[in-house]
Parts: C-alpha cells; sequence; structure tokens
C-alpha cells in the first residue's frame, strides 16, 4: 500500500509513474502524518493535462480533496452496492485518527470482472499504403511481435475486461473470419458487419443489426496501443459525455524564427517556436443514440459525427491518450511496430 500514498508536492510525472505500477488506477495524497488528504485517479490528470498543466508541475491544485473513504468496520455487500452507484473502484480505509491503514479495491470484491459493452473494430481497410505486404493478406492479420495486429487489439481489450467484438470487415473478409470465427478461441464473442462499399469511420454503425444498449468502443483496426480502456470508458461516463475521442498531443516545431510583427514594427521574435496540438488517435466511445444520426448505407466519417453532435451541443469529449500509440498505416510504422512490440506488449 505504501507504494502509492504521496505527498502534494508530487509531480504529475512521478505519480503517474505510481499510478501505472500501481495496483489500483489512483494514488492516495496524504501528510506527513499518514492522515488522508484525498486522491488523484489517471482521469484526474487527463484533465488537468487538457487545460495546461505539464508533467513537471505538482499534484496540489489537481487532486481530489473531496475523496470517499472508510473506517475499518465496514460491510462488504453495502460497500459493493455503494461503489457500483457512485462508480468508485478503490476506497482508502482509515482509522479513528484519520490515518491511512489500507485501500479497499472493488475488483477484489468482485473477483473477476467482464463488461457486456461492445467493441465495434473497423477493420475492412484495403491497407494500401501498405503493398505488397497487403496484396494477399487483409492489414488486420498482418503479423507484429508474431501474432496478427487484430489479435492483440483484442487481447488488449480483454484484458480490461471486454469481450464483446463487432469486426467491420471488407478486403478479404473471409480470410478475418476464418482466423477469428466465433471468438471462441479466443475466449471472446465475435460479430461480423459486411461492408459492401467503402463506409468511412462512422458509416458501417448503420449497418449493426442491433443497435447497442450501453455505450460501446469504436476504433480502427489498424491501431497498436496499450491505453487502459476500463479507465477510458470510465471517463466518459464520469462526464456524462454522449461521445469521447481519444486525442494524442502532437508536436510541430516551426524550422524557422518566427516574426511577430505589427505594421511594420517587429513586436518579437521566437526562435524555432513549438506547436502543441490534439490530434484524433482513432479511438471512440459512442453512446447508442449517437447511431440515428448517422445515415443509413453511406460513407460517413467519425470527424463528421462529432462536427454533427458538436453543432447540436451535445457533450462531445476528449481523452487524453500518453500510453503508447501507433497507427502502422505504413512500412515505415509497420516497421517501428515490429522493434518496439516486445518492449511494449510482452511484460
Amino acid at each position: 500500500m505504501k507504494n502509492v500514498l504521496i505527498s502534494p508536492n508530487t509531480t504529475i510525472k512521478k505519480t503517474l509513474y505510481i499510478i501505472d505500477e500501481g495496483a489500483i488506477k489512483s494514488a492516495i495524497v496524504v501528510d506527513e502524518e499518514n492522515k488522508l488528504l484525498g486522491t488523484i485517479t489517471d482521469g484526474d490528470i487527463r484533465r488537468a493535462i487538457l487545460n495546461g498543466f505539464s508533467l513537471e508541475d505538482k499534484i496540489e491544485t489537481i487532486y481530489n480533496k473531496n475523496s470517499f473513504v472508510i473506517e475499518e468496520n465496514y460491510n462488504k455487500e453495502e460497500i459493493i452496492k455503494l461503489c457500483i452507484q457512485k462508480k468508485i473502484y478503490q476506497i482508502p480505509i482509515v482509522d479513528k485518527n484519520k490515518k491511512v491503514i489500507d485501500i479497499l479495491l472493488l475488483d477484489d470484491l468482485l473477483k473477476e470482472k467482464k463488461y457486456s459493452n461492445k467493441v465495434i473494430l473497423m477493420v475492412g481497410g484495403l491497407g494500401t499504403r501498405l503493398r505488397p505486404l497487403t496484396d494477399d493478406t487483409p492489414k488486420p492479420l498482418l503479423k507484429v511481435g508474431g501474432k496478427p495486429i487484430l489479435e492483440t487489439i483484442i487481447e488488449n481489450f480483454k484484458k480490461y475486461g471486454f469481450v464483446n467484438f463487432v469486426l467491420c470487415i471488407n478486403y478479404k473478409a473471409e480470410m478475418i473470419k476464418e482466423y477469428f470465427g466465433d471468438g471462441k478461441n479466443f475466449d471472446v464473442n465475435i460479430e461480423y458487419v459486411l461492408e459492401d462499399k467503402r463506409m468511412g469511420t462512422a458509416g458501417a454503425l448503420s449497418l449493426l443489426n442491433r443497435k447497442p444498449k450501453e455505450p460501446f468502443f469504436v476504433m480502427n483496426g489498424d491501431l497498436l496501443t496499450n491505453i487502459n480502456f476500463e479507465n477510458m470508458l470510465q471517463f466518459h461516463l464520469e462526464h456524462q459525455a454522449i461521445a469521447t475521442m481519444g486525442v494524442r498531443e502532437y508536436e510541430y516545431q516551426v524550422p524557422f524564427g518566427v516574426v511577430n510583427v505589427k505594421n511594420e514594427k517587429i513586436i518579437s521574435i521566437d526562435e524555432k517556436p513549438i506547436h502543441k496540438f490534439f490530434v484524433n488517435a482513432g479511438i471512440y466511445i459512442l453512446n447508442p443514440e449517437t447511431i440515428d444520426i448517422i445515415p443509413k448505407n453511406e460513407f460517413f466519417d467519425m470527424p463528421t459525427l462529432f462536427e454533427k453532435l458538436i453543432g447540436q451541443n451535445k457533450n462531445a469529449i476528449s481523452f487524453p491518450i500518453r500510453e503508447y500509440w501507433l497507427d502502422i498505416g505504413r512500412i515505415e510504422q509497420f516497421e517501428q511496430a515490429q522493434m518496439e512490440y516486445k518492449r511494449i506488449f510482452d511484460v
């Protein structure tokens, strides 16, 4: 437990390391006497990053000072019910002096956890930029680290309890169906949607046999990432969003000195400034009602869907992805994935 106890003066970078290395999804903030001050979660840090905080900033202004706690004698059934109602996954246990003595994990109370939320993977692309590798093999079946890209994606979702998959297929569809079947050999459930034409990153959702009854993932089938999908779903639910887009921070350095002028007067000179942007990472969570916006059997991209939701003043939010992420769209990325796979995924 001691390895997740931190002070308010801990940096965001150190806190991220503690959260990632620990068995729980948060860290416990305490004073010099181990008295509870609050908690900080992966979601708190992602919100801070979106608000401009850097990894070297301290957590003193971003941790939750109103965290829920319990005392030593507690009723298991009541705590489980409360955790589920309030979407709490770990609770500090304190003694009568408010010193932290343990941390209760909902996972431990519930044992094995499986989510019923669907995971819809877009795996119908031609993989044109990966030719000649994709002349005889669909991109999702190209092997990285000794196994198909799509198999690694499914395994990573399964690790966080997501076992219900829909594969939207087109190019060399039979090869994908033959390899994965109904998912039984991978201890998951797999259904298929066949696109008979290019549908875009959202258009295939109009072809679903049954509309999902709860928030569902949509992800491009050429991504390798080790993000915590459970955290992303929790983030979506906490913010009561209708749609969540995974975003990556992208840096671009201007290769020249930028001269800022007003009329003819030079105001300042920025030497090779770095501009930072958030870019679409190809991982989404959508509520079922978003499908009603998508036209039937037509090409429709995910950015267009988000634009429509924003235009309707719906709560469409971003989820910053700080973990490993690689879009295998070109030969050079495919080769990069081969070099990095063992370090990232074989741990």
